[in-house]
């Protein structure tokens, strides 16, 4: 059974598969086709998202086993929907004492069968693995240590001992093992596994090898096959050596059958290979053009002007988005990913020692280069197809720039051609095969760091525009281009996955469209925030932290002051200025404390909340407006868990809470009936969004067209909202504007039933007189109804 629409729930063990299987009715009946699970293998004990796999062999004991999961699949077929499951190939938790595969590799070494898991450098390394576990330097941790058998203890932490040496004393007895236990700080330059992003608790997983892939895939490809799961989503597939082999195994493995979309973020224009055999990506490409087309240009570049006078901040440190986005990048590059480049200039170095003509290229300057040129990469993942498109001539000679001495800038070209797979001469060996994975995988790392976790915190204008896969310099997104990306994914890829809150996202979707709101309103806001300082006399420890709080706040609404400042301390440590996860400023922090439970956490809450009411309207259109786009656009809709009604939830794990369901009986918001009905086209009318449907533009007409945006799926929905309502009232309102819906005769299935003509101008003031979208449906059958009468009024959207 193939999804139509889906619904994440966030399984820990506070909310197991037994949770999971009571919820089934109440999901069967909001109308979604299947349900989204987290991670479900073996996980570290307490994980609440399952993403530190510990056996891929197991069903989680926690959330219930392998015997609840397919209890929760019996339910929910029986109640007509399937699973979908989220995989993680890429990494599993570096936790010797739960991940027994680990704990072999550390036991018996490069020797052992389950050396071959794990992406290791064991040359790197003197044949030791760097495990990053101490507290202190190991001089000061060896009164910590202490023998227990055959296990070497480390407070909590359990690890192997090499057989044989139980016997030795400490220090011999460390010297001989198969990894070195080190100060925490180490893992920055000395680490030789590769890890997910700068997370040195997840090692990497070699599942370009095909026996490692029947290993740690058997369960997953099992339950697929036996009709437990329908479905997979792949996480972070660019963190891959070969995410084009992998999923090309993983589809022959499944049969073929499998819906499957990947974790992979497109930036701009960038497009998903075309060769991949997936249904799509997750996405936040959707997510991009939806939040987009509802942002205002113009307000949004005003925005920046207020924030760049009321913060003062440098160009390079928040003021530009292109400037800040490279500092960023530099600090990570040169930082929190050292032992990464310091790898790939070893790997360039052998190469070149063995390569007559490209010998006496100095260690420094291939180091230089690599830097330079990842830098620059505005992809997350340069892939061989396109790749000369993102490492330019432009990209080159940017960093040849900083070389001083011209002769040695020429390591910049040896190093592209090593990425670009130019170098070798017939003769390429294991190196560059290295290289090329190696480059492309931190490259990946380096862009979600730098982007993602470092620049969405500096460069902070309209934060709703700071979620994966925007674009915080450009967040508006054009009617004609939305149309265009439309078209495009029912053409090629018309079952892509589309979201608008994941458990990865900083802002929920309803805390994203109340600060959306700011950009039709960037005077007001900037009143606003000067009335609030003087009103309260509240000083924030920087005018940037005071920026983000008062916006944080009023995008999140009532001042959950613990959850508004985890959030916001969460975001000053990323972002690296004042303070950071390694080396936090305690003054610096109790002072953002202070102030934001005095301020946006505490007391003003009546001006927030008038301030709120003054952007209701456009909050209103934008909260339904982008629920109907991303329930009727091309895709496979997903639903992150408790977003049918309102859900405000801040970055993780704020948005990783256990699900509860709405309870019966409470009577259903805007949004809840525009996302039932939705739903329920989409399961009535399954043609008109399946693989082989149509989106068509339909374009208004007026001097006011550019504020409705209308298309219609395979002839049978159309789907309509308003753009931009504050401006839309400041020109006039719709004066006339009107749009032709295709010929037939249409229902709104949210007015109890109105009919409206096909093949004529309608009004949009009429079609939008009661609320800020229409969704309607091709009449089937019919009706003697007086044609723009509302049959009923039973409807909560009609109040």
């Amino acid at each position: 059974m193939k999804p139509t629409a889906t619904y994440r729930l966030q399984l820990q063990p506070d909310f197991p598969f037994p949770a999971a299987e009571a919820a089934v009715p109440y999901l069967a009946g909001l109308g979604v086709s299947h349900l989204h699970l987290s991670p479900v293998l073996e996980a570290v004990p307490g994980s609440t998202h399952g993403y530190d796999v510990t056996d891929p062999t197991r069903v989680r004991e926690e959330l219930g086993g392998e015997a609840g999961l397919r209890a929760l699949a019996a339910t929910a077929r029986a109640h007509g929907l399937g699973l979908v499951l989220d995989i993680v190939p890429n990494h599993m938790a570096a936790a010797p004492e739960h991940n027994h595969a680990l704990w072999a590799a550390l036991r018996d070494g490069p020797s052992s069968p389950y050396a071959r898991w794990f992406d290791i450098d064991w040359a790197a390394g003197g044949e030791q693995v760097l495990l990053p576990v101490l507290d202190t330097r190991i001089g000061a941790a060896l009164g910590s240590l202490r023998i227990d058998g055959e296990i070497l203890r480390y407070g909590d932490r359990r690890f192997p001992l090499r057989p044989g040496t139980a016997h030795l004393p400490l220090p011999e007895l460390l010297d001989a093992q198969w990894y070195r236990l080190a100060w925490w700080r180490l893992g920055r330059t000395e680490l030789n596994y590769r890890r997910f992003f700068t997370v040195a608790d997840l090692i990497g997983v070699r599942v370009e090898d095909p026996e490692v892939f029947e290993a740690t895939h058997a369960k997953i490809v099992e339950l697929v096959r036996d009709g437990v799961a329908d479905g997979l989503r792949v996480d972070h597939p660019d963190g891959l050596a070969d995410p084009e082999g992998y999923l090309t195994r993983l589809d022959e493995a499944t049969g073929g059958v499998c819906w499957t979309v990947v974790e992979k973020v497109l930036t701009g224009a960038e497009r998903l290979p075309p060769g991949w055999p997936v249904a799509g990506t997750t996405g936040y490409d959707a997510l991009y053009r939806i939040d987009g087309v509802f942002t205002d240009p113009d307000g949004s570049a005003a925005l920046v002007r207020h924030y760049r006078e009321y913060t003062g901040v440098a160009a390079d440190r928040g003021g530009f988005w292109e400037a800040t986005v490279r500092r960023a990048a530099h600090r990570v590059i040169t930082h929190e990913l050292s032992a990464e480049t310091t790898a790939l200039t070893h790997v360039a170095a052998r190469i070149c020692a063995r390569d007559p003509g490209l010998r006496d290229h100095a260690w420094w300057a291939l180091r230089a280069a690599i830097r330079e040129l990842l830098v620059r990469i505005p992809v997350y993942r340069p892939y061989r197809l396109g790749a000369d498109e993102v490492l330019t001539v432009r990209a080159a000679a940017g960093a040849k720039a900083v070389f001083t001495v011209a002769e040695e800038s020429a390591a910049v070209d040896v190093v592209r051609d090593l990425a670009l797979g130019r170098l070798g001469g017939g003769q390429d060996g294991p190196d560059h095969e290295t290289f090329r994975a190696r480059f492309a995988q931190t490259a990946s790392a380096l862009h979600a760091k730098a982007v993602e976790d470092t620049a969405y915190y500096r460069y902070t204008p309209l934060l709703s525009a700071n979620e994966v896969g925007g674009d915080p310099g450009a967040p508006a997104v054009g009617l004609e281009e939305f149309h265009a990306y439309g078209e495009r994914l029912a053409r090629d890829w018309p079952t892509t996955g589309t979201v608008l809150t994941t458990h990865d996202t900083k802002r929920s979707a309803d805390v994203r469209a109340r600060i959306t709101a700011l950009s039709e309103r960037p005077e007001l806001w900037a009143a606003f925030l000067a009335q609030i300082t003087e009103e309260t006399g509240i000083r924030a420890p920087d005018p940037h932290a005071a920026w983000v709080a008062w916006q944080t706040a009023v995008g999140f609404g009532f001042p959950y002051s613990d959850r508004l400042w985890r959030a916001l301390l969460k975001g000053a440590r990323e972002a690296a200025l004042h303070t950071t996860w390694t080396e936090p400023d305690e003054a610096y922090e109790k002072a953002l404390a202070d102030f934001v439970r005095a301020g946006p956490g505490g007391r003003p809450l009546a001006s927030v909340a008038r301030f709120a009411r003054e952007l209701a309207p456009s909050v209103r259109a934008v909260t339904l407006g982008s629920t109907l786009l991303h329930l009727t656009m091309p895709g496979v809709p997903d639903l992150y868990q408790g977003t049918e009604g309102e859900y405000l939830a801040l970055v993780d794990p704020d948005n990783r809470r256990p699900f509860q369901p709405l309870p019966e009986g409470v009577r259903a918001t805007e949004k809840t009936a525009l996302t039932r009905a939705a739903l329920a086209l989409r399961r009535e009318r399954p043609d008109a969004f399946s693989q082989s449907g149509t989106y068509v533009p339909l374009r208004a007409s007026g001097p006011a067209a550019d504020h409705c945006l209308a298309y219609c799926r395979t002839g049978e929905v159309v789907a309509a909202v308003t753009r931009l309502p504050a401006r839309l009232e400041r020109a006039g309102g719709w004066r006339g504007t009107e749009v032709t819906l295709p010929e037939g005769r249409w229902t709104d299935p949210l007015a109890g039933g109105r009919e409206w003509p096909g093949g004529a101008p309608v009004a949009l003031a009429e079609l939008f007189a009661s609320r800020p979208v229409a969704l309607l449906s091709r009449t089937r059958t019919a009706r003697t109804e007086t044609p723009g009468t509302a049959i009923t009024s039973e409807n909560p959207l009609d109040d």
